[in-house]
């Protein structure tokens, strides 16, 4: 049993933020920003836009795509690490926006390969028979926990969602997920605030901020992306070359070009979005996907190879026929 790829969807804010706006506000320019990262714009949520209501729109847009109602999801899972609560899980918000009641909904917060994960999830509850049709979704409003003074991290972050419906099926969709962690390197890329270490405004790195060592994690985020991609590939008999597109986390695209030349991938079978989207975390993946479904540059039975890294450090891929 195969957990199928039914629909795509996705959801950005209204506000665009240009490079020029941002450098209006901190030292930076739009040649530096781009040749950097590749980054040219970013959405912003504004007043009313939250975690919750753009992954609402998203799921609506997936499950329309799929041709599915509200009564035949029995799964919703949420990577994101900017819930709209503590508690409840903004996976129960979005099932009571939905009109969903009585199956199961959690969040999955693994930072950047947060849907990546969920995705992980939901395949196997599907493999598991327990699961005919799930709702998955990567969705964050990370520019709000974002420090507009600090030219390494403002102008890299951006926000939306995506998701995907996926459906039980015996003949084609996710050939295998593989997910790994390495919690001793979190201080290269970290928000220092939480519930139970609490808040210490006398530490230096107080704040409800991302932190980043950029150059180390470019470094260990390349290495690990490598690795699992010669995972994936080695796990099902497959030859880098007969993978049709390459769907990575859209964090630099330095990262991206990086990975597509190990791979020996041409960048016009890489699906790029970060020029426009910014690193949206979870939202990263589902939002390219949807993006190259909806461009028709992805079809029917190719073969593709999503692939995230991020905080935790947390990394991982998805390989499936489309």
């Amino acid at each position: 049993m195969y957990s199928r790829i039914a629909g795509t969807g996705s959801c950005l804010p209204k506000r665009v933020v240009t490079n020029d706006e941002l450098s209006k506000t901190v030292d930076t320019s739009d040649e530096w920003i781009a040749t950097r990262t590749g980054i040219r714009q970013r959405h912003v949520a504004g007043e009313g836009e939250t975690t919750v209501s753009l992954s609402k729109e998203a799921a609506l847009r997936a499950m329309s795509a799929a041709g599915v109602s509200p009564d035949d999801i029995d799964l919703i899972v949420l990577g994101t690490t900017t819930p709209n609560l503590i508690f409840p899980s903004s996976a129960c918000l979005l099932q009571a926006e939905l009109g969903i009641a009585g199956c199961p909904a959690f969040d999955v917060n693994a930072a950047c390969s947060g849907f990546i994960y969920a995705m992980t999830v939901a395949d196997n509850f599907i493999r598991s028979g327990s699961v005919k049709t799930a709702l998955v979704v990567g969705a964050e409003t990370l520019t709000r926990m974002i420090d507009w003074t600090d030219r390494g991290t403002c102008v890299l972050f951006g926000d939306g969602a995506g998701a995907v419906v996926l459906k039980a099926d015996n003949e084609t969709g996710i050939l295998s997920t593989h997910l790994h962690a390495d919690g001793s390197k979190k201080e290269l890329l970290w928000n220092p605030v939480g519930v139970s270490e609490g808040f210490k405004p006398e530490e230096e790195n107080a704040g409800v901020r991302v932190l980043m060592t950029g150059n180390e994690v470019f470094k260990h985020a390349v290495k690990a992306l490598d690795s699992v991609v010669e995972e994936a590939l080695e796990a099902n008999g497959l030859d880098r070359h007969e993978i049709d597109w390459l769907i990575p986390h859209q964090a630099n695209l330095r990262i991206i070009e990086a990975t597509a030349k190990r791979l020996d991938m041409p960048m016009d079978r890489v699906i790029v979005t970060v020029d426009k989207h910014g690193n949206t975390s979870s939202g990263s993946v589902p939002l390219a996907l949807d993006e190259a479904v909806q461009s028709g540059k992805v079809q029917r039975g190719q073969l593709l190879l999503l692939e995230a890294f991020g905080g935790g450090f947390t990394w991982g891929s998805v390989l499936l026929r489309y």
